[in-house]
């Protein structure tokens, strides 16, 4: 079911979050608004992925993103928050964001602790730095998508 709807292309303009990306968890977010959430396909699985992302027509970076409505701080608001894999010098709301979703790393589910949470954002990085690093995912890094 997962795996059905990839590579998934999405595009939109970033919009503030929750704000406890960076604040709790260590792991700024990039958010996009609810009407291009609301555009996934209706079988689109709740979970973690990765892909590539570019920021404003910049360079394209390794991503890892969630999406659903996040157990651990009972959401009642589907959200689809990308983390790109850089450090950018500030913040990028208001500025366009486009992902290729490449892989599905595990579903959604709640965590005891922040503790566990912030490990599991730890181990989906390190996952999909290796997932991203194969052939058939390294050509989408330079895909037309992000010309």
């Amino acid at each position: 079911m997962t795996g059905r709807n990839l590579p998934y292309f999405v595009k939109g303009e970033v919009v503030k979050g929750f704000g406890r990306g960076s604040r709790e968890l260590g792991c700024p977010t990039a958010n996009f608004p609810e009407d291009v959430v609301n555009c996934l396909p209706e079988d689109f699985a709740t979970g973690v992925y990765c892909g590539y992302a570019q920021v404003d027509g910049g360079e394209v970076h390794k991503m890892v993103m969630s999406v659903g409505w996040n157990p651990f701080y009972n959401n009642t608001k589907k959200s689809i928050e990308t983390h790109v894999m850089h450090k950018f010098e500030s913040d990028f709301y208001g500025k366009e964001l486009k992902i290729v979703v490449l892989e599905y790393l595990r579903a959604m589910k709640n965590f005891g602790s922040l503790d566990e949470l912030i490990k599991a954002i730890e181990t989906d990085i390190s996952d999909a730095k290796s997932v991203l690093e194969q052939t058939n995912n390294l050509a989408y890094k330079s895909n037309e998508f992000f010309a």
